[in-house]
């Protein structure tokens, strides 16, 4: 295997870069360094980050907004690998073996192009249940998880873990040129698809995880609102015809069960809540494939789309109306 660079950006990162850091001291390939990239942060990422051994280096953003494709980019400036692995400072590697598996992965694929992992979620508090549907959404979203395969075009690449060997990062303009880019993980990877480079993209289950918005239920709010809205716009229209169909099943297998009810008909009460059944079970399957959800919740499986849809609609308002979005304390404004 080739020298690897691993690049984290971080931001107020002290509570949850221990975990991905001690998780590499852990691997068992060790043909890397790492380099942690500090976005002007308030409190201990640079110590807590020393303190493992990473290099750690200051952001130098020019732009508002521009901050983790800047702190890519000024990474990749101070890199010595022939492979570039992006890390956000959230994630931390399942096993000791998990690098490897990911690099041998690469290096099948051709060692060409953009591979991308979506972590697999891992919850701890009752309020984080309500991300997922989110997640099942970011995974279809991307295009290739659909009975077409790769038929459709990747809508983009995953942000959390990105690993691209250096002539073709440099070659696609890397985080340079999407930097301002709201969703950097969508631009990257259209970037690399522009200058004809292949891109995958791929669940993280058993590889590497991570706790999402482990701040709070506003915290959750914020996040997926940054990225639902101008998100969507990159997903094939039938695949989001597809999902739209899906997410109003949810609420038609609610209605129809909520009727018969009221109707006191015994055989339509057994058909329709063995359609709502079937659809909290099927629902299930999908969340936890990207996630160790509670599997009671999907039993209430109408709040959760719901909560989803909700949050999508605010992301639209705040994206077209407002034209801002709030993220770790920056408000972002759109252009």
């Amino acid at each position: 295997m080739p020298f690897v660079s691993i690049i984290i950006p971080a931001r107020n990162e002290a509570e949850r870069i221990p975990a991905l850091l001690e998780s590499l001291q852990h691997q068992n390939f060790k043909a890397f360094e790492v380099l942690v990239v500090d976005d002007d942060s308030m409190d201990d990422t640079m110590s807590i980050s020393q303190s493992f051994g990473a290099t750690v280096l200051c952001n130098e953003a020019t732009q508002e907004g521009a901050g983790k494709s800047a702190a890519c980019w000024h990474g990749v400036q101070h890199s010595k690998g022939e492979w570039l692995l992006f890390l956000d400072a959230d994630t931390h590697f399942t096993t000791p073996d998990s690098l490897g598996h990911l690099l041998e992965f690469y290096r099948q694929k051709g060692a060409r192009g953009l591979l991308s992992l979506q972590p697999f979620h891992h919850i701890k508090d009752m309020y984080e249940n309500l991300s997922a549907i989110f997640n099942i959404i970011v995974i279809v979203g991307m295009n290739v998880f659909t009975i077409w395969g790769r038929r459709f075009k990747p809508a983009g690449s995953f942000g959390p873990t990105i690993l691209s060997n250096r002539d073709d990062y440099l070659a696609s303009g890397g985080h340079k040129k999407i930097e301002g880019a709201l969703m950097d993980d969508l631009a990257l990877g259209e970037a690399f698809l522009d200058e004809d480079l292949p891109v995958y993209c791929l669940g993280g289950k058993g590889v590497i995880s991570f706790r999402m918005y482990p701040e709070g239920f506003k915290s959750l709010v914020d996040g997926w609102c940054k990225s639902f809205a101008l998100g969507s716009q990159s997903t094939h229209p039938l695949v989001m015809m597809m999902t739209i169909i899906w997410i109003s099943g949810s609420f038609i297998s609610a209605g129809a069960l909520i009727s018969s009810l009221v109707a006191m008909d015994p055989v339509a009460i057994v058909l329709t809540g063995l359609l709502y059944l079937l659809y909290a079970f099927q629902t299930m399957g999908f969340a936890r494939r990207s996630g160790n959800f509670k599997r009671f919740i999907f039993l209430f499986h109408p709040i959760l789309f719901t909560f989803f849809a909700g949050v999508f609609v605010y992301s639209l308002f705040r994206v077209h109306i407002l034209r801002s979005v709030n993220w770790r304390g920056r408000k972002i404004t759109l252009k």
